[in-house]
């Protein structure tokens, strides 16, 4: 098996700085999402026993009960979504239904000890409601005012017409020690062709040994500044005469091939770019009702003076 450094040298070579841009999101997280949501069921229900067994509202199915608290067939299903998945599979079922047992026997346990009334929790369970509204009428919104193809498209075309720089495609022969890797830069000089096959023979870099000690595509800088500089002072279709060190061993390496850096494909980005566009429609619809709004802001309280 190739040793660890090794994997992690023709990952870094391979890796491709692309452009920035986020897979599209969902605005909050299973775990936060399901104990806020069990709690603030379960706690709001303080006071009333018989409210205090249920977390269904009206006549929906009942997937399980947990002490004579019921959970609701829509809150299981909510929950295997946020995990992506499916909520017919037994296995996913009972999962789902063990993690929201533990919840609601927890938060039965805080309810007979009052924990519920305590300053820090009651804010936390405001907070929680107020953020779990807070993304209700986030997705609603975007839910009516859904961005158009045509504004995602016109971002995409902004993106092809910028310079995305130059890629490099790169083969290497990782030796243990810079006498091999003299030897196979003689073998080289006399027959250039033989890279491939002298890859595939004496490359400890068992990862693309086989594939001739092909690197990939790759946009500089990578994470190995002494390859770099060897492969910037190459010209297409040249190999190093003299072995590279770097931290993982001597190396021969061949430019084989060069161009610019070709855009990401319209189907790559496209959720990249709605997260963005969907973004900002979100930050200026906050900024209008922030600003048509009244906030008070309170002087902060002077801590007493220690006696």
């Amino acid at each position: 098996m190739l040793p660890e450094p090794s994997r992690r040298f023709t990952v870094n070579l391979r890796n491709e700085f692309i452009l920035n841009l986020e897979q599209a999101m969902k605005f909050h997280q299973f775990p936060i999402l399901a104990f806020s949501a069990v709690a603030l069921l379960v706690l709001s229900a303080c006071g009333n026993n018989d409210a205090a067994k249920t977390v269904v509202p009206g006549n929906e199915a009942v997937a399980a009960k947990v002490n004579g608290v019921a959970i609701g067939e829509s809150s299981l299903r909510l929950l295997a979504k946020e995990r992506g998945e499916n909520p017919d599979n037994a296995s996913v079922r009972k999962s789902i239904i063990d993690q929201l047992a533990v919840q609601i026997i927890a938060s039965e346990e805080a309810l007979a000890k009052g924990l519920e009334k305590t300053v820090e929790t009651s804010a936390r369970l405001e907070l929680n409601r107020r953020s779990l509204l807070a993304t209700a009428f986030a997705q609603d919104y975007l839910k009516n005012h859904p961005v158009s193809e045509d504004v995602l498209k016109a971002e995409y075309d902004k993106i092809k017409a910028r310079p995305l720089g130059s890629e490099n495609k790169v083969r290497h022969i990782m030796l243990a020690t810079e006498a091999e890797a003299n030897e196979v830069i003689a073998k080289l000089k006399k027959n250039p062709k033989l890279f491939g096959a002298l890859a595939r023979e004496k490359s400890k870099d068992t990862a693309s040994s086989e594939s001739g000690g092909d690197l990939g595509w790759s946009q500089p800088p990578t994470q190995n500044p002494e390859f770099d500089v060897a492969v910037a002072n190459l010209t297409k279709g040249q190999f190093t005469e003299k072995p590279v060190k770097t931290y993982f061993g001597w190396h021969v390496v061949w430019l084989e091939d060069k161009r610019t850096k070709p855009p990401l494909a319209w189907e790559q980005i496209k959720p990249a770019l709605q997260h963005q566009a969907e973004q900002e429609i979100l930050l200026k619809i906050m900024d209008e009702m922030k600003a048509k709004s009244k906030i008070d802001i309170t002087q902060m309280p002077v801590p007493a003076e220690k006696k």
